[in-house]
């Protein structure tokens, strides 16, 4: 199944029809540059995209901003895997707003470049990707991640699309799954965060991810089968260290392989990313 089949085969299991649509697929070039439906129907309420960008301490971040046209909602920042984003991030950006939240889709390489980089994960795999990340991907550590995550949501707190008093979500995919763990975290910023097939959770560091769980922070933690297999006693660390500060943490290790939450990765999963998906719902409804 190419790619985009396989995109538009989970939107039209997930995505209303109001949203998927040209709008959504497309954007394989620039964002939009002003507010506009992310979905090609003139719906009452539809989710609305525009492009963004903010000053952090480190540079000019930029992203996507997704939430439903009217009413204010809680807020997530959503950060790509390491292909960046591009249109499968967009449509999970879209579905997430159609579940009532606003949505910030955050660049991680806004250090080098801005905006998309390639069209799906076939692209970034078959086109030297691995190469022309590897110096961006130097620039993180724990401090960039933290500063990263704070400028986001103190961002997103200033939208007048997000409820306000509202504690700020984030979640993260693959090589951003530990900045789903890498606060900062308190009641009025960051309050829960979610990583997806997250890299580098547990490390032989100070500040591995696992040893910076907070103990006000709602966590879920879903791991895949092959990673499990390489690392078995990662999952034992990051639950020792949940109960050690006795926050609210779900750790699981899902029947899929690595990259099975993103319709464009050759793990896709359907039956297990809907699964996951569906939690993460549930984390963010107790915890937003």
């Amino acid at each position: 199944m190419c790619d985009q089949e396989r995109l538009a085969k989970w939107a039209q299991s997930g995505i209303s029809r109001r949203t998927f649509g040209a709008g959504a697929l497309a954007g394989t070039a620039a964002a939009c540059t002003s507010m506009e439906p992310a979905g090609d129907d003139a719906a009452e309420n539809i989710i609305m995209r525009s492009s963004v960008s903010f000053t952090t301490p480190d540079g000019t971040m930029d992203g996507e901003f997704f939430h439903p046209s009217s009413g204010t909602y809680p807020s997530v920042i959503l950060w790509p895997d390491i292909a960046g984003i591009r249109p499968a991030k967009r449509l999970m950006a879209i579905r997430l707003s159609e579940a009532g939240y606003a949505v910030l889709l955050a660049n991680p390489y806004y250090r080098d470049v801005s905006g998309q980089q390639f069209e799906d994960f076939a692209d970034f795999a078959g086109n030297g990707g691995w190469d022309k990340v590897k110096p961006w991907r130097a620039r993180f550590d724990h401090e960039t991640i933290s500063r990263d995550n704070a400028a986001c949501a103190a961002w997103l707190q200033e939208q007048s699309a997000v409820e306000p008093n509202r504690g700020v979500g984030v979640q993260g995919y693959c090589m951003t799954g530990n900045f789903a763990v890498l606060g900062p975290w308190s009641e009025d910023m960051i309050s829960a965060g979610a990583s997806f097939h997250g890299g580098g959770l547990v490390r032989d560091s100070e500040f591995s991810p696992h040893r910076l769980l907070q103990d006000d922070g709602h966590y879920l933690i879903a791991i895949s089968q092959d990673d499990d297999a390489k690392q078995p006693e990662a999952k034992t660390a990051l639950r020792a260290a949940a109960q050690d500060v006795n926050n609210r943490t779900e750790i699981e290790v899902y029947p899929a392989d690595h990259g099975w939450c993103v319709p464009d990765s050759p793990a896709y999963d359907q039956e297990q990313a809907e699964r996951a998906w569906a939690r993460l719902l549930v984390l963010y409804e107790e915890a937003l």
